[in-house]
């Protein structure tokens, strides 16, 4: 069986991450996978990119312009909003031609418009699409924020000027993505059961074939290893309690950076002696720009993308602070819980299916600052080292890439069943 997955980052963002390791977990598992990507940035023979570098960036050019107008020139939002109206016809490709079945992942910005797809459909390759976040269930946002408008069809967007209207672009571009999935061979995976049954209200979604199987990890590379030698690498204080935060752009307001801060500020008001045993860490790009705002020490590391100092930033850490304010299955606490690392986080999105609260790590309300404050004391000066090794096993049970490979192998042999059956 050949497979090739789509995406538009070959490393770039959480997709990027989980369809590499998703790649390598079914290269393991008897399935000859591969990857295409809008730019190519490794020499991995099993990564192939797309050519004409201009028209790429002619595509992710146009349709950002196209959101711009229709926000009024301004900015806000501008990277909320994905339209697929550009995008790039690649079942002309010889990737393409010899897969038996079509991998979609994160395709937006650019790397395939809805007329793509289209084309994909009509060629008569069986399609599976991993739904990273909700944008395949609705018109045109990644992240509803508790709208539920796209349950019946999408229109008056709170992202839009004014609110949109009854028939504005959101409203639109639903309309389109009905159109293409009625009676098409695609098979949704959502990468968290919280995800799939967010899923599941959309109008888009009934009748159509949906599961959930988590991201996939290599707990090979990603373990516990010496945390004094791994501050040494990580450039953190052997002395100190380090609470670590990571983003991929740590101002993006849906990770929580606000409450992050409300929390360090409770948890150093309530325990001061915390104040001269902890610092932070921060890890992501613009970490520089929120130092002056935190009451402890900080270590701002910039965005990293050497796996190997990432593993040691994990490893150096007490404890990852994620307060998501919607998430689905976040990459980061997978990686740090792997390493041994107790998280806190609100329990929010597929994060409560991760986190177990006050065994792997600690579950706050959403938007609570004082109780995700109460979370790091508790995690920092009462947790055992069975803490640490619960967050292991979890990762080593449920998210190995052996199981991960298995259940995706199931959902295309399902589709090369249906394809054969229609034949």
């Amino acid at each position: 069986m050949r497979v090739l997955i789509v995406n538009t980052s070959e490393n770039t963002g959480g997709a990027a991450v989980a369809s590499n390791r998703l790649m390598a977990a079914l290269n393991n598992n008897g399935v000859k996978a591969k990857m295409l990507v809008k730019d190519k940035q490794s020499a991995q023979i099993t990564v192939v990119g797309l050519k004409h570098g201009l028209r790429q960036q002619w595509h992710f050019l146009w349709e950002r312009w196209c959101i711009f107008w229709h926000l009024h020139l301004h900015r806000d939002h501008l990277f909320e909003i994905d339209l697929g109206n550009e995008g790039n016809d690649i079942t002309r490709l010889p990737e393409y031609r010899e897969a038996d079945i079509i991998h979609l992942a994160w395709i937006n910005q650019g790397m395939l418009s809805l007329k793509d797809i289209r084309r994909i459909l009509r060629s008569g390759k069986p399609v599976v699409w991993t739904m990273h976040d909700l944008w395949p269930a609705t018109g045109i946002c990644h992240y509803p924020r508790g709208c539920k408008v796209f349950c019946s069809g999408c229109g008056r967007c709170r992202l839009l000027p004014g609110g949109g209207a009854p028939n504005d672009l959101s409203a639109r571009v639903f309309k389109k993505k009905l159109q293409l999935y009625h009676d098409s061979n695609i098979r949704f995976v959502a990468c968290s059961r919280w995800l799939e049954q967010q899923a599941r209200e959309s109008r888009l979604m009934q009748g159509q074939r949906l599961t959930s199987i988590p991201n996939t990890i290599d707990t090979n590379v990603f373990r516990p290893i010496d945390k004094k030698e791994s501050r040494f690498r990580a450039g953190l204080p052997a002395d100190k309690k380090v609470i670590l935060f990571v983003s991929q752009r740590v101002t993006d307001e849906r990770k929580g950076m606000k409450y992050f801060v409300e929390a360090l500020e409770q948890l150093v008001k309530n325990h001061p002696e915390l104040k001269e045993q902890s610092c932070v860490a921060i890890l992501g790009g613009h970490s520089e720009e929120i130092t002056h705002e935190l009451p402890l020490p900080t270590y701002p590391l910039g965005y990293i993308n050497d796996e190997r100092r990432i593993i040691n930033i994990y490893n150096a850490s007490n404890v990852y602070v994620l307060p998501s304010l919607e998430d689905n299955l976040p990459n980061t606490i997978m990686e740090a819980m792997a390493c041994g690392v107790p998280c806190v986080s609100f329990a929010v999105g597929g994060i409560p299916e991760m986190i177990d609260h006050m065994e792997n790590g600690f579950l706050a309300p959403p938007r609570d600052a004082e109780k995700l404050a109460e979370g790091i004391w508790w995690t920092l000066s009462v947790a055992t080292d069975k803490v640490s090794q619960s967050a292991v096993t979890k990762v080593m049970q449920k998210y190995s890439a052996a199981s991960v490979a298995m259940q995706y192998i199931e959902v295309y042999n399902e589709a090369l069943a249906l394809k054969n059956y229609h034949l």
